[in-house]
Order: C-alpha cells, then sequence, then structure tokens
C-alpha cells in the first residue's frame, strides 16, 4: 500500500469509529496515584480515551501521554502495514478515539482483473469504503476449498448484508461472523466451484436490498462440463482405369465413399448460466472418409467377324437361324463362337472351362444372337430371362453379339463361378 492509501485509510478509520456502533470490551485500567502532585496532579495526568481495535471498541481511563503509550499498556502491537489514529507519536488527550485496524491480505476483483492486496479494515464494508474512490466495480473475493468460503475479515461488523444467490436475495440481519455463517444464515449451500464474493449493493444489481443493506455477499454458480460436438468429415473422389472393362460401358462404383466424422470436446465453463470460457481439450477425426472409387473401362470391344461371301444364287434363298445382319454389320454362328472363345480367354477360361462354354450355349441356342425362346421369352446367345437384362452390359443387347456375351460370362461369374459349373447345373436341372 502507497502512504497515500494508508493516510486515506486512516482518515476513513476515525471516521468509521465515529459513525459505526461499538460492542464494548470491559478491561480493567489500574489507578495508581502519582507520587507528589495530590490530588490536583493525579486529575491532570488522567485521561479518559475511547480504544477501537478492529471494531471492537473499549473506553478506558490512562495516565499515558502519547497514543503509543496506551497501546503499549493495552498490549496492542502494530504491525508495519497496520494503521493507527491519530499517529502512535500524538500526544494523548481525554476524550480521544484512537481507532487500529490491522492490514489483512485480500483478494481483489477490480473490473474483472484479480489481484492480491493489503487493506487495513475491520470487515469488508470497510474495506469497500476505502477503495470506493478508485472508481472502479470492486469485489473482495473469498478463498475456496472444498464447500467452504472464507475472508479473513467479517462481512460487515453493523449492518444487514444481502445474500445474492440462485436469482434470490435474502438480508441477513446480523453479519458480524463469517462467511460462511452468513451463508447458513440464508440456507445457501456451496458447490465446490462456485464463486463467492462481496461487493457493495449498487455493484451487485440488487436496489430492491439498498435500503436494507449496504453490502452485498454473492454467490456465482459455477458449471463446468466437456462437451462433445461432431461434424462430417467430407469424402474423397477417386476414378480408376480398368483395362478389362469395355469403354462402352461407361463407369461403376466400385466402392461407395462415406463422409467420416470428426469429434471435437470442449472444456465449458458457464457462471450463472452465461457461458465465461470455452476451451479445446482435444480435435481428432474418429471416423475416417471412405473415399468413392469410381471405375471407367479402357477395353476396346472385339469387332464382330463378317459372314463368309456366299454365290447370289444361294443368297437368294431362305435365311438360316443361325446368322442375320442388322445395321449394315452381319454375323455368323462361328463368329459368334469366336468372339465367345477370345472374351472367355480374357477371365482366364481357356481349356475345359471353354469346352463347358461352349457345350452350355450350343444347348441354349446354338451361339445365336437372334435367337427367342417362344415359350419363356429367353432372348439371345446366353437366353437371358428377359432379355432387356443384357442391358448392364450395353444398350445394343438385342443385336450385338459381343454385348450378350460380354453379359453372360458376367452372370456365370456371379452365379456358378465358372462355366463348368454352370453346365454342370445345366445337366442336372435343364437350365442354368
Amino acid at each position: 500500500m502507497t502512504a497515500q492509501i494508508e493516510a486515506e485509510q486512516a482518515e476513513s478509520a476515525r471516521t468509521t469509529a465515529r459513525r459505526r456502533r461499538r460492542w464494548p470490551i470491559v478491561a480493567g485500567v489500574a489507578a495508581t496515584a502519582l507520587v507528589a502532585g495530590g490530588a490536583v496532579g493525579y486529575a491532570d495526568a488522567r485521561k479518559t480515551v475511547t480504544l477501537d481495535v478492529d471494531g471492537e471498541t473499549t473506553t478506558l481511563t490512562t495516565f499515558a501521554g502519547s497514543v503509543g503509550g496506551v497501546l503499549e499498556a493495552q498490549g496492542v502491537e502494530v504491525g508495519e502495514r497496520d494503521v493507527v489514529a491519530p499517529a502512535e507519536s500524538s500526544a494523548l488527550e481525554s476524550g480521544t478515539e484512537i481507532v487500529v485496524r490491522t492490514a489483512k491480505e485480500l483478494t481483489l476483483d477490480i473490473d474483472g482483473e484479480q489481484a492480491e492486496t493489503w487493506v487495513a479494515a475491520a470487515d469488508a464494508h470497510e474495506a469497500l469504503t476505502l477503495l470506493d474512490d478508485r472508481g472502479s466495480e470492486v469485489r473482495i473475493v473469498a478463498s475456496r476449498s472444498a464447500d467452504r468460503a472464507e475472508l479473513p475479515l467479517p462481512v460487515d461488523g453493523d449492518d444487514p448484508v444481502a445474500v445474492v444467490a440462485d436469482g434470490e436475495t435474502e438480508v441477513v440481519e446480523n453479519a458480524t461472523a463469517a462467511v460462511e455463517q452468513v451463508l447458513d444464515a440464508a440456507e445457501v449451500t456451496l458447490d465446490e466451484d462456485d464463486r463467492v464474493h462481496v461487493t457493495d449493493i449498487a455493484t451487485a444489481g440488487v436496489a430492491e436490498a439498498a435500503d436494507a443493506a449496504a453490502v452485498a455477499l454473492v454467490v456465482q454458480r459455477v458449471v463446468t462440463e466437456e462437451v462433445v460436438t461432431e461434424k462430417p468429415v467430407e469424402h474423397g473422389h477417386e476414378t480408376r482405369e480398368d483395362a478389362d472393362r469395355y469403354a462402352d460401358l461407361g463407369t461403376k462404383v466400385a466402392q461407395e465413399g462415406k463422409d467420416g466424422v470428426r469429434t471435437i470436446v470442449e472444456r465449458v465453463t458457464t457462471v450463472d448460466g452465461e457461458e465465461e470460457s470455452r476451451e479445446t481439450v482435444s480435435d481428432e477425426v474418429t471416423t475416417e472418409p471412405v473415399t468413392e472409387v469410381v471405375v471407367k473401362g479402357t477395353k476396346e470391344r472385339p469387332k464382330p467377324q463378317p459372314e463368309p461371301a456366299t454365290s447370289s444364287s444361294s443368297s437368294s434363298g431362305s435365311s438360316s437361324s443361325s446368322s442375320g445382319s442388322t445395321s449394315g454389320r452381319s454375323y455368323s454362328v462361328s463368329g459368334n463362337r469366336a468372339i465367345g472363345q477370345q472374351l472367355a480367354a480374357a477371365r482366364g477360361w481357356t481349356g475345359s472351362q471353354w469346352t463347358c462354354l461352349e457345350a452350355l450355349w450350343t444347348k441354349e441356342s446354338g451361339w445365336n444372337h437372334l435367337a427367342k425362346n417362344p415359350s419363356s421369352g429367353a432372348y439371345g446367345i446366353p437366353q437371358a430371362l428377359p432379355g432387356s437384362k443384357m442391358g448392364t452390359a450395353g444398350s445394343d443387347w438385342a443385336t450385338n453379339p459381343a454385348t450378350q456375351i460380354e453379359w453372360g460370362l458376367g452372370y456365370i461369374a456371379g452365379r456358378y463361378g465358372t462355366p463348368c459349373g454352370a453346365w454342370s447345373h445345366s445337366q442336372a436341372n435343364n437350365w442354368y
């Protein structure tokens, strides 16, 4: 504390001593007659003074000649931060009021900033009066331990105190006790994180209690919890080329994409329901996104083999079911079979697997791409039912043997695994 503040405290202490009511402490004072001087000398030397030590007042008779002499006679020790008014060296007169204030280290909240300060005052009310000229909102912060709140001095030695908690205000008449006892009188229970401070009525914002109390004991409910927020992590896209897929089939999705999850954990502190702070505890991707994979074919379809040239006389005859002409292209059973053998080999189906495939589709359609079962409606070389199923292999499924064969090979692979698997089923059930 600066000399100026100490002087202000001393002056305020003198004023307080005159205006605040006191609780007398009976103190025995031994009156001893002085030698030489008789009754007149005794009367001149004896003085009646008032001693106020931290709000406890004693009226006593003394023969001391100075303020310091009275303090010494009463066993009052004064520390370097304590305040005495008048000064210890002051001459003593009858009727003198001696005020002693013991300095205590307080935690102050001044306009939202906390600081440790020594203040010489009898109670929190007096301390706030001393600090009032700073022109700031001043709060005296109570220390906390478990469910206890403590101040090194009483709340108010004279007047009632307004206890503010949970949106309600209650005036406690006898506030000479410690913070904890005042809270007990108001039936206010503290949680471990709650904050407690003493301030004036205006700063506390409880004008309705201004006529009953000068200061307020405020309890702030503090809640700290972890809040979990999940946010999507957008998945990526990838296009891959497939040399075994025909380019005219377009793209297909080989792997569905899926967004991931980003999990954010924050520690949020609220004071009386209002958010005060938010601290990030963790921020991580807890579910990885799955990339969407699209396959694009680069393989060119084999060109169909043309129908062998025939004489004009034979061409004028009836058309055979084993050959056909569509859109200027001619196809034959032998040409269709050659395409089938080529496409099967591309899948690794040679040797016995090709033999099984050749036998299967010879039985089904005779390798005629225009073959149609009149009873079931099955169509084409693989006898797809309905024939439109082959549209997944190409829009020209009705006329292009290569499209039909590609679809049929995929059907066999998906349902039976190999041509021999399909052929074995066909022999046992007469269908595949």
